[in-house]
């Protein structure tokens, strides 16, 4: 399970799921776009719904837990890209969901892990 970390709240997601969020948001923010993203909670952290407003100022940061990098399903992200661009935006969607088709069953679910420790900053090296 990887990590999204923006202004200040860090939600878990699995890798795939996130590199593909990853790539769908950032191509939002190059283009200067602001626009809201929303999942379904895990059970553990209630089982609600959250939603986050990106703005392109915000910084983020992603953190994957595997070493290799994810597989893309161009199919998905077609489908994760129309969601962004929708008036609901960014819904957070399993793979093989069709936006014009998706229900709450199909709404991924993050988990909220709280805010990110400051002692655990990461060192660059070079």
């Amino acid at each position: 399970m990887g990590t999204l970390q923006y202004d200040g709240v860090l939600v878990e997601f699995e890798d795939r799921l996130l590199a593909h969020l990853q790539i769908v948001i950032v191509q939002k923010i190059r283009r200067g776009e602001s626009f809201l993203m929303s999942w379904r909670d895990a059970a553990e952290t209630g089982d609600g719904h959250s939603a986050i407003w990106i703005h392109p100022a915000q910084n983020l940061y992603f953190k994957f837990a595997g070493s290799k990098v994810p597989s893309i399903n161009t199919d998905w992200l077609e489908e994760l890209t129309l969601s962004a661009n929708s008036p609901r935006g960014l819904l957070v969607m399993r793979e093989g969901t069709s936006v014009g088709n998706a229900t709450d069953a199909d709404v991924a679910s993050g988990r909220n892990i709280g805010k990110p420790n400051p002692a655990a900053r990461v060192k660059a090296t070079t």
